[in-house]
């Protein structure tokens, strides 16, 4: 089911679909006689790559799924555990262990390092599978944690878990009623955030890798399409799939009047 569920999410993600949109016109021209139809499905296709890959609407979509939640401040209350949420590694000996880790997995690991250091007593759980690797992601991080001076004794790892819903239940059992502050990007923290109250737990949100900014003054980097803003769109798209999978699952789940 998570293979599938990952495959389907894959080939429905906008880059894939747009490019599957634009093939299925070009097989249209080069082997039927609707010209029309299929000049149609080609400009679509590649007005949804221009569109997706444009500042004002990649950003404009996903800045407010972003700002939801603020940056984490240091507070009174005592912090028992500094949770990472796992993303993905690479395994590859010629490469420092920084450049294993993805961007995301080194922002949220860098964020939780920082707060776990104004809590040296707290835990720090790292949490993730292995990905086909033989070394998995929560192990990954724990290395260039330790690399960057965490002690050792200070590290949890749930080295099992395949996906955010997994990761709350695992973390619910070693966390029980202690405060927890949760480590994600910043526009995967709403859905974080459900999860774990779903589990029993109430997280204090620390989001980061925030991508999407207001404020570019540059005409030249704002109104032309870039990569950086395919992604950004990618990942508000992403978020969206996943929302409306959990509100599908928790609709399934719930018992027959």
């Amino acid at each position: 089911m998570f293979e599938l569920k990952k495959l389907i999410s894959t080939l429905i993600m906008p880059l894939p679909a747009l490019l599957l949109l634009g093939l299925f016109g070009l097989c249209l021209l080069w082997f039927s006689q609707r010209k029309r139809l299929a000049s149609f499905v080609i400009f679509v296709a590649f007005a949804g790559i221009f569109l997706t890959s444009f500042q004002p609407v990649a950003s404009g979509l996903l800045r407010p799924l972003e700002r939801q939640y603020t940056a984490f401040l240091p507070t009174e209350k005592p912090v028992d555990f500094v949770m990472v949420l796992g993303n993905s590694h690479v395994v590859d000996d010629a490469i420092p262990p920084t450049s294993e880790l993805s961007r995301a997995a080194l922002m949220r690991l860098a964020e939780g390092i920082r707060i776990h250091r104004m809590y040296p007593t707290s835990k720090l759980i790292l949490s993730g599978y292995d990905h086909g690797y033989e070394v998995s992601h929560a192990r990954m991080l724990a290395r260039v944690a330790m690399a960057l001076g965490v002690n050792k004794n200070s590290i949890l790892l749930l080295e099992t878990a395949k996906d955010t819903w997994e990761e709350a239940y695992q973390a619910a059992s070693v966390v029980g009623s202690s405060n927890l502050v949760l480590v994600t990007s910043a526009a995967h923290m709403d859905r974080a955030v459900y999860e774990f109250q779903s589990a029993g737990l109430n997280p204090i949100p620390a989001p980061t890798n925030f991508m999407a900014q207001k404020q570019i003054k540059q005409p030249w980097i704002k109104y032309g399409p870039r990569a950086q803003y395919l992604e950004q769109f990618e990942r508000y798209w992403h978020e969206r799939l996943g929302q409306a999978w959990q509100r599908l699952r928790d609709f399934i789940a719930q018992p027959a009047n």
